[in-house]
């Protein structure tokens, strides 16, 4: 069995992020970055997976030099192998390119028979990029799933609702995105870290990913044209309660049109 996961390096959510002064997109160069969260889990159910049916797992990336960061921790945590998407044209590339070009880069996976993602990462948020990989390679998608079984031929996810709980099913090959409650990541061990460092990584561009296309590679459809800096946290209104305090109160909430 096959399985590719699909990993971010996304700045730290406990750090200070910026945009950058001169297209408006997240400043990564100056970031604390880090391996998504909502990714390790997704990697952690593929090595999962990798030790109950003896699977072989490859960890596909896209992202500057920084992003071997990512990749490696998942291969010290027990991946296989790993291909970085690495091509300065994918710079601040929109949820569409970023669909199409990790699903390139699965193509050249020799029959993968199941993909795991995160439903969405904590940069973009958009919660698109599975599906559209999913549609983009011909996969049934079972997305935003809480438990995952994997039988011969077949995968079963099991998903939490507004309006209770439902269970997906589908043959394999398939694509499976999944929460934070599917599981817990497991810690890279020294003996991991260490053979990380051997393990194979390929290097692919756009020119390797897409030998045909035309030049100009449409890498995002829109732009930021102007951003403002969140302005500081004001300090509140107090009311003290002297027999008046449901009247200024009411009157506040009239003034900032709340009523």
């Amino acid at each position: 069995m096959n399985i590719v996961v699909l990993v971010k390096q996304v700045p730290d959510t406990a750090a200070e992020r910026t945009l950058s002064g001169t297209d408006h997109i997240l400043d990564r160069e100056n970031a604390d970055l880090v391996l998504d969260e909502i990714n390790e889990r997704a990697a952690e159910e593929a090595l999962t997976l990798k030790e109950a049916v003896g699977a072989e797992v490859t960890v596909v990336s896209m992202g500057p030099d920084s992003a071997l960061d990512a990749l490696r921790k998942v291969l010290a945590m027990g991946a296989d192998r790993g291909i970085h998407i690495r091509d300065d044209r994918l710079a601040g590339a929109d949820v569409v390119t970023t669909a199409k070009v990790l699903a390139a880069a699965v193509r050249t996976v020799a029959d993968a028979d199941l993909v795991l993602a995160g439903n969405a990462t904590t940069d973009g948020q958009s919660s698109a990029v599975p599906a559209i990989v999913a549609d983009l390679l011909g996969l049934p998608q079972l997305t935003h799933a809480r438990e995952l079984t994997v039988e011969p031929g077949r995968v079963r996810a099991e998903r939490a609702t507004e309006h209770g709980e439902a269970t997906l099913d589908a043959p394999l090959p398939a694509l499976v995105s999944v929460t934070e409650k599917i599981n817990e990541p497991r810690y890279p061990s020294f003996k991991g870290i260490m053979a990380a460092k051997k393990k194979p990584v390929k290097t692919v561009g756009l020119d390797d990913l897409f030998p045909d296309a035309a030049p100009g590679f449409l890498v995002t459809r829109t732009r930021v044209v102007d951003a403002v800096a969140r302005p500081a946290r004001a300090a509140g209104v107090r009311i003290t309660d002297d027999g008046s305090a449901g009247r200024l109160l009411a009157g506040y909430l009239i003034a900032q049109k709340l009523v």
